[in-house]
């Protein structure tokens, strides 16, 4: 009997992407694993919504009215998954699921409870330098931080056994999911195995989100888990 895994898609305006990239879900190959789908809109204005309607047969849709953020939606989607590993992946198509069967690989291994997928050790498409930088810098705070040592703390590609997730009451609401999750995580003693991954990276005209500020709300999150927050 095939093992379930859970994947979770938060959305927001990318009308563009969604249908690409939930095709592409839907056909990957995961021998061994049943998918189950779930993706979370996230108050989209644009015609997402709409196309999310054509999927609701071979996805759980789930609607927000409102955009309150990634880290929101993650939690929205947890609440449904039942999946003995659950994977987040991202709706802008920088992260396709060709890279799935490298992401679950590991998990064979009962020593490995969580995997994330690495941009720095896989081909990627050229982006912005200050991106890799400010990535690399708050990569670095949370290796000292946590004595750990992994290379992409920011990476879109995050699985987990579902273990791992139970008892986490995830408290942020938009991008500072990556940091805080990250820190929660190493705090209770897991370690990270990292695999490459290939990437894609957007740029801000193509509907890039992420801005400086998200950099400092990292850093700003790492701390709070490692020296207040339990």
């Amino acid at each position: 009997m095939a093992r379930v895994l859970s994947i979770i898609i938060p959305v927001f305006n990318e009308e563009q992407a969604i249908g690409k990239l939930l095709s592409l879900v839907v056909k990957e190959k995961t021998p061994g694993w049943q998918k189950q789908i779930i993706v979370v809109d996230d108050g989209s204005d644009d015609q997402t919504a709409a196309i999310l309607l054509k999927w609701k047969k071979k996805c759980t849709i789930l609607r927000k009215q409102k955009n309150y953020g990634k880290g929101a939606a993650i939690s929205s989607g947890l609440k449904k998954a039942t999946g003995e590993i659950i994977l987040i992946q991202d709706a802008d198509l920088e992260y396709l699921p060709s890279n799935y069967p490298a992401l679950i690989a590991p998990f064979e291994n009962p020593v490995v409870d969580v995997v994330y997928g690495s941009r720095f050790f896989g081909a990627h498409l050229s982006t912005f330098l200050i991106y890799e930088i400010g990535n690399k810098c708050i990569t670095m705070i949370a290796n000292i931080l946590f004595n750990t040592n992994i290379t992409d703390l920011e990476t879109g590609y995050k699985v987990f056994r579902r273990p791992v997730l139970l008892g986490i009451d995830i408290r942020a609401h938009r991008f500072d999911f990556e940091p805080e999750i990250t820190a929660r995580i190493l705090k209770k003693g897991y370690q990270i195995f990292e695999v490459p991954i290939s990437y894609f990276g957007r740029k801000f005209e193509d509907g890039k989100k992420l801005t400086w500020r998200d950099g400092v709300i990292a850093l700003f999150t790492l701390l709070r888990w490692r020296l207040w927050d339990t």
